[in-house]
C-alpha cells in the first residue's frame, strides 16, 4: 500500500475531488523519508538557489527506497508534490531525486535526457 488514508479522507473521495491540501498531509504523513527528502531538497534549492537541488545519497533502507519510488512513480502524489512546494520533480535510478525552479530549463531538460540517465548509472545502482 503506497498511503495511509484515513477514514475522513476515503470518504471524501468517495464524495469528489480531493483538495491537494487533505492529499499532501496524507503523502507527509504516509512517506516520512521521501517527505523529508524532497523537502530537504526544496528549502535548499530556497536558501543555497542555482539551477537545481539532487540529491546522490542513497536510502538507508529499502523502505525509505520504496517511499521515494512510490511518491515519484505517482503522477497524482508527484503532481501534488511539485504543485505544493512550486517546483518540478526529476528522477533517476533509485534514489536521485532533483528538484528544479521550472520545468521550462535547459538545466531540467538536460537532466532528464537519455543520455544523463545513462551517465549516472554505476554497477551498484543496478539492482536498486
Amino acid at each position: 500500500m503506497s498511503l495511509d488514508v484515513s477514514p475522513d479522507l476515503l470518504d471524501t473521495a468517495r464524495r469528489g475531488e480531493v483538495d491537494d491540501a487533505a492529499f499532501v498531509e496524507c503523502v507527509r504523513t504516509s512517506l516520512p523519508y521521501a517527505w523529508e527528502m524532497i523537502s530537504g531538497l526544496v528549502a535548499r534549492l530556497q536558501v543555497d538557489g542555482g539551477p537545481f537541488a539532487d540529491n546522490l545519497t542513497p536510502p538507508p533502507d529499502e523502505q525509505a527506497r520504496g517511499q521515494l519510488l512510490r511518491v515519484l512513480a505517482s503522477d497524482a502524489m508527484r503532481g501534488a508534490l511539485e504543485r505544493h512546494y512550486g517546483v518540478k520533480l526529476a528522477f533517476q535510478n533509485c534514489h536521485r531525486v532533483a528538484v528544479f525552479p521550472t520545468a521550462d530549463s535547459d538545466d531540467y531538460r538536460t537532466f532528464v535526457t537519455a543520455r544523463e540517465q545513462i551517465l549516472n548509472q554505476s554497477p551498484e545502482l543496478r539492482d536498486c
